[in-house]
């Protein structure tokens, strides 16, 4: 296999579509006979503060591209942030203010430093140049465009027909995206593909300005711990990259069975067919295999070898985990006879956020003290100092009572 051949191989690994694998193979051909690295760019909105496993599927490809030796443009989209992306959206976006922004973009770098080798990675601020942009510059960008163009867009059309707003500041959204591929004279750009309008935007733009059009590649979209929507703060579904070994390998093994092979395609190196077996096998020491792989990767070694270890203590074994925190109950939580009801028991340890989701795991078998199971919801406990409280499968507290 030439070199072409070889970089075509690992850059289309896990995409969803290459516009146009042609046009990729003349800028490989190209940046190899010149020895110019092509430049690829991948933007994204500081619309909130963590960086979730969605958001490295597409990172992971800069990866690839990095690993070939080309330019990596990680672009912090803090002007068009303002705006808000409307891609799949069924309202406008509250605007951010300026400060919102920035608070929300001050950690992305050591987020994105999990996964890309920042000193060979150009961090870019689109607020830098569209900040700047005279009317006259505008108008010639909106010209390129059509409404009936912008209106092609699904979600565009869906609000349109339900007769819901649509704010003419959204109409310019992907012409910015667009106008920064132009800026930036990417060569390549990178997007999940509900992204794909606003990249296409980019090849727009970039031709009627006379720039040679810009690549684009599309990534899956990563589906949720829900299971349904795709990965997302909002959703509450989603696993920052910036959390801790436990939480991350914990939110892991929750995911449906039906997501194993997916998050081991886009956020691992697993074998897929070795890794089909294990599943089909033995699913549950799958799901730990995958989490722990993950962890690996941002945690190192030492850290998912831990939590492995702890998920077989107590799931295999029967063991309580290690640092279980404590939980001191408070003296108005207890009757004259010094007995607690449960439900205010696990409310206050905040094990569970009301008593209907206290009843609710209570009635499904899923509560005991120090191993015993506790199936009525309005037991009342006469409690004793060190017991373990376990409520579903990893939340633990051990009671304090005061002296």
């Amino acid at each position: 296999m030439n070199e072409i051949e070889h970089q075509l191989s690992v850059i289309s690994r896990n995409t969803v579509e290459i516009i146009e694998t042609g046009e990729l193979r003349k800028k490989i051909e190209q940046s190899l006979a010149t020895n110019r690295p092509l430049r690829i760019k991948y933007g994204i909105d500081p619309t909130a503060p963590e960086i979730h496993l969605g958001h490295t599927v597409p990172i992971k490809k800069l990866r690839d591209f990095q690993s070939l030796g080309h330019s990596i443009l990680f672009l912090i989209g803090d002007f068009t942030a303002r705006i808000g992306d409307p891609t799949g959206r069924k309202e406008t976006r509250p605007n951010l203010t300026v400060d919102e922004i920035n608070a929300n973009l001050s950690r992305y770098r050591d987020q994105a430093g999990k996964i890309l080798d920042l000193d060979k990675t150009e961090f870019v601020y689109n607020s830098h140049w569209l900040a700047t942009m005279n009317l006259d510059e505008i108008l010639k960008v909106a010209s390129i465009f059509t409404i009936a163009q912008i209106l092609e867009r699904e979600d565009f059309t869906l609000r349109y027909k339900a007769q819901k707003p649509i704010s003419f500041h959204e109409f310019l959204y992907p012409l910015l995206q667009g106008y920064d591929s132009f800026v930036l004279k990417a060569d390549v750009e990178i997007g999940a593909t509900e992204q794909k309008f606003n990249l296409l935007a980019g090849r727009t733009i970039q031709e009627a300005l006379g720039q040679e059009k810009q690549v684009v590649i599309t990534m899956p979209i990563l589906v949720g711990t829900d299971g349904k929507m795709k990965m997302s703060k909002s959703y509450g579904n989603h696993i920052p990259v910036e959390t801790t070994p436990k939480e991350m390998f914990g939110k892991l093994m929750s995911i449906p069975d039906s997501l194993m092979a997916d998050y081991a395609t886009f956020l691992t190196d697993i074998r897929a067919d070795a890794f089909k077996t294990m599943i089909e096998n033995h699913p549950r020491a799958a799901k730990s295999y995958l989490a722990a792989e993950v962890v690996n990767q941002y945690f190192g070694k030492p850290a998912s070898d831990k939590e492995l270890q702890e998920f077989d203590n107590v799931y295999r074994d029967g063991k309580d985990p290690e640092n279980i925190p404590d939980f001191t109950v408070p003296a108005e939580l207890r009757e004259d006879d010094g007995s607690v009801s449960l439900l205010k028991l696990l409310t206050a340890a905040q094990a569970v956020p009301s008593n209907a989701e206290g009843r609710r795991m209570v009635t499904q078998k899923a509560v005991d003290v120090d191993g015993a199971c506790i199936t009525d919801p309005f037991a009342r406990l006469t409690l004793k100092d060190g017991q373990v409280v376990r409520v579903g499968k990893r939340r633990f507290f051990r009671i304090k009572l005061p002296t």
